[in-house]
């Protein structure tokens, strides 16, 4: 799992989280005054964000497939490989029909910076290898 020096989410007291691969660190909060409600992450000066349900549409939709998930992991506009977390962020037929993510040119990275989220509230399981990574529903959350 994820070390988490400090935070409690929200912009004053961010988490610090890193990347699946564990090669790069950064901030994540939560910010529930924006519209729509967001997640939001800061990589050095990059700031991306994404709606705030991708927490719980993420965590219901790995409950429902019920085994391991590649993150395929990848920039806006690069292609995805089918049946990762990254396809299904940014696929018509999910929740939001589309994207999660709220800035144009910045919505990819989807299976990057979301999962390690999801991991520290204990809602999935996460591999930490250097690529190839996947992730699933921790059946005791």
């Amino acid at each position: 799992m994820n070390t988490v020096t400090y935070g409690r989410g929200d912009e004053a007291d961010p988490w610090i989280l890193k990347t699946p691969s564990l090669s790069s660190e950064y901030q994540a909060w939560q910010d529930k005054t924006l519209n729509p409600p967001a997640l939001v992450v800061q990589v050095g000066t990059t700031r991306l964000s994404y709606q705030l349900r991708c927490i719980e549409d993420l965590r219901s939709m790995l409950k429902a497939r019920g085994d391991w998930v590649e993150l395929g992991n990848a920039d806006e506009g690069k292609p995805v490989k089918d049946g990762t977390v990254e396809a299904w962020a940014r696929d018509p037929s999910n929740p939001v029909g589309g994207y999660y993510g709220l800035r144009k040119g910045y919505r990819g990275r989807f299976a990057n910076y979301v999962t390690p989220v999801l991991e520290l509230l204990g809602y999935v399981e996460l591999e930490h290898g250097p690529r190839n990574n996947r992730m699933r529903a921790n059946s005791k959350a």
